[in-house]
């Protein structure tokens, strides 16, 4: 099979957010598995986030479904390459969306580091609580950021705060061999997206930064220069 540089950076976009799926899905109690196609949970997984990832396109339907658990409500499916029909098996398009990259080193495009507001990454389980409060923004999900991903080495969660030290931006970026992935960004998108891509660049400097986003959230990101490489569907079971 010829890979693309494209179709490079999608599979490298895939195999990175399988990997902060199974990180928070560690913090939980989940165990997963990455196979050659995919990444399996064994069991249910925390809210929002998918019982399976595919890393290749063209993957075996037929065995991916073997490996996901349908018979507890809430079952879905990251098809990485939007190339999968899972109708026939009971399931429904959730959203569609584009995976996005933005080069190493690149300069921002629309506006610098937003002045006022200082970062760090949290380091201890009252900053991942005074964080999760923040990005939940009254939804009652705060919970699903457990003290376990502060120690994963591979996961950062990147807290932007104002002069008075309030949480107001911030974001998950995952580390892994050839990219970061960014995820979970929060905040206006002319506040948050130059804090975000500023801590990026400082933490990560050789790693190009990818993740995925949709509608409003995609155009933010590409006024902020990343680029779409590819369509990602996530899949719903409808039992």
């Amino acid at each position: 099979m010829v890979t693309t540089p494209q179709q490079a950076l999608v599979r490298s976009a895939a195999r990175n957010n399988a990997e902060w799926c199974a990180a928070m899905c560690r913090a939980h109690g989940v165990v997963g598995e990455f196979g050659v196609e995919a990444w399996v949970a064994a069991g249910r997984t925390p809210l929002y986030y998918p019982d399976a990832v595919t890393l290749d396109p063209g993957a075996d339907r037929e065995a991916l479904l073997a490996r996901v658990d349908t018979a507890v409500p809430g079952a879905s499916v990251k098809d990485s390459f939007a190339d999968l029909d899972l109708t026939e098996a009971g399931f429904r398009v959730l959203f569609d969306a584009q995976w996005i990259h933005r080069p190493a080193g690149a300069a921002p495009r629309a506006a610098p580091e937003p002045a006022g507001l200082a970062w760090d990454v949290v380091g201890d389980r009252d900053a991942l609580r005074t964080w999760a409060l923040a990005w939940e923004d009254g939804s009652g999900d705060a919970g699903l950021f457990r003290a376990g991903l502060l120690a994963d080495p591979e996961t950062f969660v990147i807290s932007g705060r104002s002069a008075g030290g309030r949480v107001v931006v911030g974001a998950v970026a995952t580390r892994s061999e050839r990219v970061v992935g960014v995820s979970n960004v929060f905040g206006p998108p002319h506040t948050a997206w130059p804090l975000v891509l500023h801590a990026a660049g400082r933490l990560f400097p050789d790693l190009p930064v990818v993740g995925y986003e949709q509608g409003d959230d995609l155009a933010a990101a590409l006024r902020y220069g990343f680029e779409a490489v590819g369509p990602l569907r996530v899949w719903t079971h409808a039992g």
